[in-house]
């Protein structure tokens, strides 16, 4: 019994002595979100591009918590166009890709998961991606919103920002 005390205590004091050796474990870390100013400058550059190139939209900025920062709905889009915008930008940040991507995954069977996971792997969405961290994401509610969503994005963070982390 003296022996199993001293080898454990021995144990005790080797991982307390190792885990001293090798630093203070950060307990926290800094992280970047789209700010309310950043989700509305992205609706206000995607209408500009939805305008134009003649199209009505509708669109919704989240963070990367999926909390919605900013919906909006251009004049004369379909009564559903907020909520899809909503799902597909949902859809591209639980997954990190556009939605375009999943989409392809989910039609070859390669990936079936978003479909029971009740996502929405319709094109339309991507994730924002600065300095290798997702941020948030964008989902425009039309068959062009990832190209709207694109220019939004290069527009308002000038080349920092991604919406693809290849």
């Amino acid at each position: 019994m003296r022996l199993l005390v001293s080898v454990l205590l021995a144990g005790v004091f080797a991982a307390t002595a190792f885990a001293q050796s090798a630093g203070p474990a950060k307990m926290t870390r800094q992280i970047t979100i789209v700010s309310s100013a950043g989700a509305r400058a992205l609706a206000d550059a995607c209408t500009v591009w939805a305008e134009k190139n003649k199209l009505v939209l509708a669109m919704s900025i989240i963070d990367w918590g999926g909390n919605v920062l900013e919906s909006h709905a251009m004049e004369g889009a379909a009564a559903n166009a907020i909520e899809t915008a909503l799902l597909k930008a949902r859809s591209a940040l639980r997954w990190r890709r556009p939605t375009s991507e999943t989409n392809k995954l989910v039609r070859s069977g390669e990936n079936l998961a978003p479909t029971f996971m009740n996502d929405f792997p319709q094109p339309g969405a991507l994730p924002i991606i600065l300095d290798g961290q997702v941020i948030g994401a964008m989902g425009v509610s039309s068959g062009d919103g990832e190209k709207c969503a694109a220019a939004a994005i290069e527009s308002v963070f000038k080349g920092q920002a991604t919406f693809t982390g290849r």
